[in-house]
């Protein structure tokens, strides 16, 4: 509907700048050094021993690089493979809605049973007595995404303590998407599903380096999980793919070694959320500004009767901006007048952006 309408582009959760020139000419240069043909099937060593590094400095865990990181093509495609090795007909898993689209298909696709558990607004806090209420003997995993798209939340320690317990308790896997792991705002720490030893024991943890370096039309992720469980991923992962993209992972296996480069991410983000809530300041939306994540939720109920979907149409048809309304990521489509925006965008796109929202 965008392109369809002319309209400014916040709804699809990409970046409308480039990715940092070094970064493009590492790849170039991979290329022109021959890395054209088949990666390893885990994929580049010294990609994965970045990884390990990376995780370990920042979360204390340690993920051997041999056998427990695997390079995948998106995290997207990590989610898909950890759910086809590990759900089977009859299997529930919990998921907590509003919730990433491609969860739940994957989940049915393999004879899974999704189990929703609605979180609510403003704050979209788990409510942690309702998920042990909702476990059951044929319950087999956990999905959690924190930083959390499309509402901006953070799980806190709290929160990770508690899912450990009933992990543990009920010997359940846990899929971790932490995609926007160094996307976060105000002094707030990412807690990892790594950093709690019990927990990291039976956690698949998924990451984005298309999501963290600007660049999502690479697709580009890994996947980070103990040996018995990477053993079970990779023998779906080499029918899948085998191997992804060589010569992007070789760029990466040289631009991780800067750690400012993601490292620098929360502050350079947190600016543009910043700059675009100063913009909408004094507007007819109500706004909790996002802990995480380039998204922003947006609160209409002042301004409309309209459920969000209609909402969304009538801002791309008749204002020329595109918006997603978060309905769609919830159980039963619940519709809490909130539509999401993206501020991965040039500031220039932002203040285009907060001029029309302002003029609701």
């Amino acid at each position: 509907m965008a392109a369809e309408h002319n309209a400014l582009n916040l709804s699809q959760g990409f970046p409308n700048f480039p990715s940092d020139p070094a970064l493009n000419a590492l790849v170039d240069e991979a290329m022109r050094d021959g890395f054209n043909q088949y990666a390893p099937m885990p994929g580049d060593f010294e990609l994965r021993m970045e990884i390990s590094k990376k995780i370990e400095t920042l979360h204390d865990r340690f993920y051997n690089p041999e056998t427990e990181i695997t390079i995948t093509a998106g995290a997207t495609q990590a989610i898909f493979t950890i759910i086809a090795a590990t759900i089977g007909k009859g299997n529930e898993v919990i998921i907590f809605t509003p919730a990433y689209d491609c969860y739940a298909p994957t989940v049915e696709l393999f004879g899974g049973k999704i189990i929703p558990i609605q979180l609510k607004p403003p704050f979209y806090e788990v409510d942690w007595q309702e998920v042990a209420d909702k476990i059951s003997s044929k319950t087999k995993m956990i999905i959690i995404n924190s930083p959390h798209n499309p509402s901006g939340m953070l799980f806190t320690k709290e929160d990770m303590l508690h899912l450990q317990d009933l992990a543990e308790k009920n010997d359940l896997l846990v899929l971790s998407d932490e995609v926007y792991e160094h996307i976060i705002f105000d002094g707030n720490v990412h807690q990892s599903a790594s950093k709690f030893e019990a927990l990291a024991e039976r956690s698949f943890v998924t990451a984005s380096f298309g999501k963290t370096f600007h660049n999502t039309g690479w697709k580009m992720g890994y996947c980070a999980a103990p040996e018995k469980l990477m053993k079970e991923f990779q023998k779906v992962h080499q029918f899948v793919v085998f191997c992804v993209n060589h010569p992007i992972q070789k760029a990466m296996a040289t631009y991780l070694k800067d750690e400012s480069h993601y490292l620098k991410l929360s502050s350079f983000y947190q600016q543009k959320r910043d700059f675009f809530l100063r913009l909408m300041e004094g507007s007819s939306f109500k706004i909790i500004p996002s802990k995480g994540t380039y998204f922003q939720m947006l609160d209409f109920s002042e301004i409309s009767n309209e459920n969000d979907i209609a909402f969304a149409e009538r801002l791309t048809k008749e204002h020329k901006i595109a918006t997603i309304p978060t309905s769609v990521f919830n159980e039963s489509r619940k519709n809490f007048k909130q539509i999401r925006v993206c501020f991965a965008k040039t500031d220039e796109t932002l203040a285009q952006a907060a001029k029309i929202l302002q003029q609701l």
